[in-house]
């Protein structure tokens, strides 16, 4: 059965949610989701809660999909084990350390992949599997073709985003809020950036970032066929009245009833950004996408039959069938059983011989079925009347009263899952003990420049794209330069072709290793015979995740540059370990070309984009290597230069300079700046995050 899973931010929220239909909800306890601005739940509150959706039939996902830190690993541990204890049907995961620690504490609780871990295709899919995830939530930039592809293929369950907001960037891909204000929406702050305005080249009252709402409403019998599993609204920081409008006509479109436009104009009402958009859906990309949030007038008969729908009511949600005997000399019995087998009896009083109205087997059952105020309706009663006998209404309704209530109370009892020891420290490694080396990261050809070279760096990392077209510089790299090509962060399935006669060029020209910020790209790359380093993408954030890469055979890994600096001494280095010290951050990866949403053609090969926000600063537009995507790169440039002795003591295998817009002469300077130490100019660089730090 397809599953409709809603969003519960709140007490208020989850009863919306079960009220309306939802199948499963997902939510939040304590500081470890995506959503830390919705009211979440306490750990108090979540043994409650799950009780309630669990008497009424419907399952609880528990969100952990933040990065977390070596520091604040135990505090997860004791939420997960909170959450086995609760009887929390599923887990949502975006950190590799902690679904590691998830699978350490709660094997038997099924894992899920949050959509933050950027899965956006098979083979994404598949590493997620064998990780041992039983879910995956894909991207939300995928085509209906693409979907159902992985659908066809996938070795386990499939879920997708079908309502709610769209983020302008590939989740789990996006640094904007944290780079610029520390508000990192891989820890759950996200301030929303893409929602401000901007404009290009000077800043104007524009909107290039903020995406309409999604809303698949007439998908939903075409995503059962493709075979996905659950529907999912986003929305946890959203009113309950929107869970509760949303929840009921997503529950009628999947039972087949059709939605009316007027059910779509609610949907509008709930909550919208200028209307709603399947454009990624339908693979129609473009400026009809984008929209903002607009002070509309309140539809209140709509909110206040929503609210109505929660607060004082309650949906019979459970079906339940009764079996009765009543006859003279013994009590009255009365039984119950549910949809899942449970059985609750109890006895009433001795029948008496009936004066005047003995009691029929129709009544008994008319009495049986006013099962009002409960969750519970009956589809059948079986019963044994002796004919002229005689049960007091009274009594036949306690019996009722009393079998339900002890069927609340073993539908909402929590079973006994197996729980382990969580606060096992994962191994240490302290890394090298060697200073570290220098690696170097180019956007073109041109930037490996004959100074480069002569700086001879234990490794260079050239983009897929440039091996495409031109091998001959490959020859003028000294033999102690170890050569890696750099793959694009999304490589989606149609995509995965070229992708791999790219990199069958760039093993003919002798190169045997490959840069990946993708878990899905770690199979690729070992299927040409390329061993594989990882790069920030993987959002490698804790000591767990680090010892992670080394049971993935990683050559290497990057450090998040959302850590800080005593956070990444800390970090186990289970495989040589790098930390990017120079060069404009990556804030954004697109599926949504900015550079054409500026004029309505695409100018990616030609040249570059500035947002500039309310403050004049500029961020740059790059195409991602030879894709229609982009990346916003940071208005500052990353600079640590003047810290290399500091980073010498770290442990780090590699420090690297990251050449992005740069032209020769400025690549060459900065060299030169690595070889004598640099000078830190606050105006016109930045730390980043490794002083200051993220929420």
């Amino acid at each position: 059965m397809l599953e409709l899973l809603s969003p519960a931010g709140s007490m208020d929220a989850l009863r919306a949610a079960v009220q309306n239909g939802a199948n499963a909800v997902y939510l939040g306890c304590g500081a470890f989701n995506a959503r830390q601005g919705a009211k979440n739940f306490s750990p108090e509150e979540l043994p409650d809660a799950v009780r309630y959706c669990h008497v009424r039939g419907v399952k609880v996902h528990l969100a952990l999909n933040t990065l977390v830190t070596d520091r604040e690993m135990p505090r997860a541990a004791e939420i997960i084990g909170l959450a086995v204890k609760s009887g929390v049907d599923a887990l949502i995961v975006q950190d590799l350390g902690v679904a590691a620690l998830c699978r350490q504490i709660a094997p038997e609780v099924p894992l899920h992949a949050s959509t933050q871990m950027s899965l956006h295709s098979l083979s994404g899919v598949q590493q997620a599997a064998e990780l041992g995830l039983q879910r995956a939530v894909l991207a939300r930039e995928l085509p209906r073709e693409e979907i159902a592809f992985i659908c066809r293929n996938s070795p386990i369950e499939i879920e997708v985003f079908v309502h709610g907001a769209l983020c302008m960037c590939y989740s789990g891909q996006c640094y904007m809020s944290s780079v610029i204000g520390r508000r990192s929406g891989n820890r759950g702050q996200c301030a929303q950036p893409c929602r401000l305005p901007y404009g290009y080249g000077h800043f104007e009252d524009k909107y290039p970032l903020s995406l309409k709402d999604n809303c698949l409403i007439f998908w939903v019998r075409e995503l059962e066929r493709m075979g996905v599993t659950s529907l999912k609204i986003e929305g946890r920081m959203k009113r309950p009245e929107y869970v509760a409008i949303a929840t009921r006509i997503y529950r009628a479109a999947i039972d087949g009833r059709s939605v009316s436009a007027q059910e779509v104009m609610e949907l509008r009402d709930a909550f919208s950004r200028q209307g709603f958009t399947q454009g990624y859906y339908v693979g129609k990309k473009g400026p009809e996408m984008f929209g903002v949030r607009q002070k509309e007038r309140e539809n209140r008969p709509l909110m206040q039959a929503a609210r109505a729908s929660y607060e004082n009511t309650e949906a019979p949600l459970v079906p339940v069938r009764f079996y009765a005997i009543v006859n003279r000399r013994q009590n009255a019995m009365l039984a119950v059983q549910d949809d899942l087998g449970n059985i609750c009896k109890t006895e009433g009083p001795v029948p008496q011989t009936a004066v005047s109205k003995p009691l029929t087997t129709q009544e008994l059952h008319d009495r049986l079925a006013k099962t009002g105020g409960t969750p519970y309706y009956c589809v059948e009663s079986k019963s044994v009347v002796e004919p002229g006998v005689s049960l007091p209404a009274a009594a036949i309704n306690a019996m009722r009263r009393e079998v339900l209530t002890h069927l609340t109370a073993v539908r909402g009892r929590r079973e006994d899952t197996l729980a382990l020891e969580g606060d096992v420290p994962p191994m240490r490694y302290p890394g090298s003990a060697k200073p570290p080396r220098l690696t170097v990261s180019v956007l073109r050809a041109g930037q490996i420049t004959p100074r480069l070279l002569a700086m001879k760096p234990a490794r260079l990392y050239v983009p897929l794209d440039v091996f495409k077209q031109d091998t001959s510089w490959i020859d003028a790299v000294p033999e102690r330069t170890d050569i890696a090509v750099v793959l694009p962060r999304v490589i989606r399935d149609p995509e995965a072709a070229e992708v791999m006669a790219g990199l069958e060029l760039a093993y003919a020209a002798g190169i045997r290793k490959v840069l990946a910020g993708n878990l899905g790209h770690i199979s690729l790359a070992r299927s040409r015979g390329f061993g594989v380093c990882g790069d920030f993408g993987l959002n490698l954030f804790n000591s767990r995740a680090a010892n992670l890469m080394q049971a993935l055979d990683l050559c290497s890994a990057t450090a998040s540059f959302e850590m800080t600096l005593p956070q990444i001494r800390d970090l186990s280095k289970a495989v040589p370990t790098e930390l990017i010290v120079y060069g404009r951050l990556p804030l954004m990866l697109t599926e949504n070309c900015v550079i054409r949403g500026r004029s309505g053609v695409c100018a990616c090969q030609t040249g570059q984009t500035k947002l500039v926000d309310r403050k004049g600063e500029e961020f740059r537009v790059i195409r991602d290597q030879d894709t229609c995507r982009n990346v916003i790169l940071n208005s500052k440039k990353l600079y640590l230069l003047d810290k290399l002795p500091e980073l010498q003591q770290m442990g780090l295998w590699a420090l690297r300079l990251q050449f992005t817009t740069e032209n020769p002469r400025e690549v060459d300077g900065i060299l030169e700046q690595w070889r004598s130490g640099g000078r830190f100019e606050p105006g016109s660089s930045t730390r980043g995050l490794y002083l200051r730090g993220v929420e």
